[in-house]
C-alpha cells in the first residue's frame, strides 16, 4: 500500500518487509527486474596477479604463547589462496590479525600497499576485507534477506539522523541495499528462502547466507573460515562451484579449510602453517608432494623428512 506523500514514500515496515511479503512468483519477477542493475557479476578493474594483501613478518603472541611467528605471504588479485595446517597451526589467528580481531605483536598487514595498522574491525571491513567464521554468526531472529541487508550497511553513508528521519538519500540507499541483497541471495542459491528466519534455514543454507552477507560489504578480499564444516560430499562439491563463481565474478578469496580434497580442487596457491610458522607455499601439486607438509599432517618426525 502506498503511503501518504506519493508513490516514492517508504512502505510501512520498510522495503525489506515489503519484499518479504511478496509471493514467490512476485519475488522471482522482481529478481528479474533488478538483476541487470545489481547482480554481483562485475569486471575486475585491475590487472590479475597484482598483490592485493601482504603479510609482512606477522607475529601474534599471547603471553608466552607465540600463535603466529613471523609469517609472511601475499595474496594476488583474482586468486583463491588456501591457508591450511593442522589444528592449532595459527590459521584462524592469522584471519583474526588480518581483520582487526587481534592486534599483531609485530609485523604488518598491508592492503593495496597501505598498512592497516591499528584500524578497527568495522574500518577494515569498509576498506575491503570481509570474512565468515568457523561458528556461524547470523542474526538468528532476522530473515535471510535482513541478514544480507545488514551486511550492506558497511557501505552506507547516510547519517543516523538521516536514517531516523528517512530522508530521500537514506531511502535510496535502503532500496539499493535490498535489491543488492536479493541479487546476492539468488547468487548463492537461496533466494527462495529470503523471507525465512535465519535460525530456521538448513545448516548448509546458513553457510551460504553467511557468504552472501559478507559479499554484501563489496569486499576486495573475501576470507572464508572453514566454510565446508559439517557439509556432506554433495554439499562440498556445490561449495567448490560457488567459490569458483565468486572468484570468476572478480573477488579475491582466502580460504581456511580442513578438507584437503576441496582445498586441492579449488585453490590456485596454498600456504601451509604449523605451530604458527609458515612451512610451505606453492601450487596444489607442489604442496601435495611437499615432505614437510606430509610430516605436519601425518606426524612424521622431522628427522625422517627428506
Amino acid at each position: 500500500m502506498t503511503q501518504p506523500g506519493g508513490a516514492d514514500a517508504p512502505i510501512e515496515g520498510g522495503l525489506v518487509a515489503e519484499v518479504e511479503q511478496m509471493s514467490a512468483e512476485e519475488r522471482a519477477e522482481h529478481f528479474a527486474e533488478v538483476a541487470e542493475v545489481v547482480a554481483p557479476d562485475r569486471e575486475i578493474s585491475v590487472d590479475m596477479g597484482q598483490t592485493l594483501l601482504e603479510l609482512d613478518e606477522l607475529t601474534v603472541q599471547f603471553g608466552g604463547l607465540v600463535a603466529l611467528d613471523h609469517v609472511s605471504f601475499s595474496i594476488k588479485r583474482g586468486e583463491i589462496l588456501g591457508l591450511i595446517g593442522p589444528n592449532g597451526a595459527g590459521k584462524t589467528t592469522c584471519f583474526n590479525a588480518m581483520t582487526g580481531v587481534y592486534r599483531p605483536t609485530s609485523g604488518r598487514v598491508l592492503l593495496e600497499d597501505k598498512p592497516l595498522g591499528k584500524a578497527a574491525r568495522h574500518k577494515i571491513t569498509q576498506l575491503g576485507i570481509a570474512r565468515t567464521f568457523q561458528n556461524i554468526r547470523l542474526f538468528a531472529e532476522m530473515t535471510a534477506l535482513e541478514n544480507v541487508v545488514v551486511g550492506a550497511d558497511a557501505r552506507h553513508s547516510t547519517s543516523v539522523v538521516g536514517a531516523l528521519l528517512r530522508l530521500p538519500k537514506h531511502h535510496k540507499e535502503e532500496k539499493e541495499a535490498v535489491d543488492r541483497a536479493m541479487a546476492l541471495l539468488e547468487f548463492v542459491g537461496i533466494a527462495d528462502r529470503a523471507a525465512e528466519k535465519a535460525k530456521n534455514l538448513p545448516y548448509g543454507y546458513q553457510r551460504r547466507l553467511e557468504i552472501a552477507r559478507a559479499l554484501a560489504t563489496e569486499p576486495k578480499l573475501l576470507c572464508l573460515d572453514e566454510p565446508a564444516a559439517g557439509f556432506n560430499p554433495a554439499e562440498k562439491e556445490e561449495l567448490m562451484g560457488l567459490i569458483r563463481t565468486i572468484r570468476d565474478d572478480g573477488y579475491t578469496v582466502l580460504l581456511i579449510e580442513h578438507d584437503m580434497k576441496l582445498v586441492m580442487g579449488v585453490t590456485d596457491r596454498i600456504v601451509v602453517l604449523e605451530f604458527g610458522k609458515k612451512i610451505a607455499e606453492g601450487v596444489p601439486a607442489e604442496i601435495r608432494e611437499n615432505p614437510a607438509v606430509i610430516a605436519a599432517y601425518l606426524g612424521v618426525p622431522d628427522d625422517d623428512v627428506a
